[in-house]
C-alpha cells in the first residue's frame, strides 16, 4: 500500500497518526466477516418512528403512515 501526500507538508508525528488511523481501520475491516453487517443505529429504527399507532384509512391515510403527529 502506498500513500501519497497530495497537498501540505505533514510532519513525521501527523503522518505517523493519519497512518495509523488507516492501519487500524483496514485491520478492522479485514476482520469482519463478507456480509456481515454491523450494529444497527436506533435512529434509524422504523419502530421509532411509526411507534404502535395503526393508520385509519382515509384519503390522506397514507401520509400518517410513517410520521408521527
Amino acid at each position: 500500500m502506498t500513500i501519497k501526500v497530495i497537498r501540505g507538508n505533514p510532519t513525521p508525528e501527523e503522518l505517523a497518526a493519519a497512518l495509523a488511523v488507516v492501519r487500524a481501520r483496514a485491520a478492522a475491516a479485514a476482520a469482519t466477516p463478507p456480509g456481515a453487517a454491523g450494529p444497527r443505529d436506533s435512529w434509524s429504527d422504523p419502530a421509532r418512528i411509526a411507534g404502535h399507532r395503526v393508520p385509519q384509512p382515509g384519503p390522506a391515510s397514507w401520509t400518517r403512515t410513517y410520521w408521527p403527529s
